[in-house]
């Protein structure tokens, strides 16, 4: 009888560029490159199909390791679209840095938002099956949620983590104070706390960023994967 078996699949090979840096990302040992590939307004929305796969192709050979997406980007078919071409492009999952983002939700519902520790569990499982892999290495807080008790939120973060289905967690646009509280109830109950915020951060926006978040930085190590860095191309003299 023959021997059967899977055949082995040819990696495309990541290539660090000389020219980028790539950092810890906050306190933890993750390294990212300095340049990230975001998938808001494009990716799966104003971009679809083969196109994505070209901008996902150039971003990884020019030394691009970090990708960035949510769940309600594109009503989740930013999710979709990075997924596909990952797997078309024979990344090897190992070579990218995945983030994604929990609250918006793709769905309207009692349920279907926020961060609850049912949406939270819900989300990411969700987001998995979209993005086609078994963990993302990220997973954000797309937005604060004060009608959610901030003990719940974290321990819903964690369970990801625990669960294997995040590595690290982070918050995007939170303010100082609530980072701290997450903080406060991770350091009281032995959890672990977010890595990193993304907040908006540009020539236009600096008071959050530049002054409000500094003894955030100092306290805990927490740094910023920033969004909106042209100011929605204001920035770019068009």
């Amino acid at each position: 009888m023959a021997a059967t078996g899977t055949a082995s699949v040819e990696y495309r090979e990541f290539k660090m560029n000389p020219k980028m840096e790539y950092r810890r990302l906050g306190p933890s040992g993750l390294r990212v490159s300095s340049l990230s590939l975001g998938g808001w307004l494009t990716l799966g929305g104003t971009v679809k199909g083969d196109p994505v796969k070209d901008i996902v192709q150039a971003a990884f050979d020019n030394g691009i390791n970090f990708i960035d997406v949510a769940e309600s980007y594109a009503g989740g078919n930013s999710e979709r679209e990075v997924g596909r071409v990952l797997k078309e492009l024979n990344i090897r999952r190992s070579d990218i840095v995945l983030s994604t983002k929990v609250f918006f939700g793709v769905r309207k519902g009692p349920n279907a938002t926020g961060l609850s520790r049912k949406h939270i569990f819900e989300g990411i499982h969700e987001s998995l099956e979209r993005l086609q892999t078994d963990y993302v290495d990220v997973y954000f807080a797309h937005r604060p949620d004060p009608s959610v008790p901030m003990e719940e939120v974290v321990r819903a973060f964690n369970w990801c983590i625990n669960s294997g289905k995040a590595l690290y967690w982070g918050t995007s646009e939170w303010s100082a104070r609530e980072i701290e509280e997450a903080f406060h109830v991770a350091n009281k109950f032995g959890l672990i706390g977010p890595i990193a915020e993304q907040p908006q951060h540009n020539l236009l926006h600096r008071q959050r960023p530049e002054v409000e978040f500094a003894p955030i930085y100092e306290k805990y190590g927490i740094k910023t994967t920033v969004w909106s860095c042209l100011a929605s191309g204001k920035l770019t003299g068009k």
